[in-house]
């Protein structure tokens, strides 16, 4: 039981709580969450900006002391966003941890062009609005990403 006043370890650091949900997850839906597929998820959480797979690379080599292929981070990107814990920014050719994983909906990134960082966004009212110009024109969606380029606040007021 907790003290009056403590704090949860993963309330104080988000890159734990983020595994834990992701652990879970991945144990609810049979999907193993591996070692690497873990320290991938952890590096992107710890970078707060879109990595793409060769920047992972020398990141998991570092936590798990041993080299590794490229094929390795891919594999476990592919795994990391079919299971709806990463996401891709397809202008960077990079990746983000997924803000909201236990539910499938349209990722909406803002990218800043300086700084390269994003910001994810969950919007239920876009969703539906754009679900309905699909079924309107008969279209299925597969894939829901949508990013937005332009400047951050931090580089707008330090420009």
């Amino acid at each position: 039981m907790a003290q009056a006043g403590s704090v949860s370890p993963a309330k104080r650091d988000p890159v734990t709580a983020a595994l834990a949900v992701a652990t879970t997850l991945c144990r609810d839906r049979g999907a193993p969450l591996t070692e690497v597929r873990r320290r991938v998820l952890e590096a992107l959480w710890q970078a707060h900006q879109p990595l793409g797979a060769y920047e992972l690379l020398p990141r998991l080599e570092a936590a798990l002391g041993r080299k590794f292929a490229p094929p390795t981070v891919y594999r476990a990107l592919e795994f990391l966003v079919s299971q709806g814990l990463v996401a891709r920014i397809e202008s960077r050719n990079a990746f983000v941890p997924c803000a909201h994983p236990g539910h499938p909906h349209t990722c909406v990134f803002f990218v800043c062009d300086r700084c390269g960082n994003s910001v994810e966004v969950e919007k239920p009212a876009l969703e539906r609005l754009l679900a309905g110009y699909a079924s309107a024109l008969g279209f299925e969606i597969h894939r829901k990403a949508l990013e937005l380029q332009g400047t951050c606040a931090q580089c707008r007021t330090t420009a």
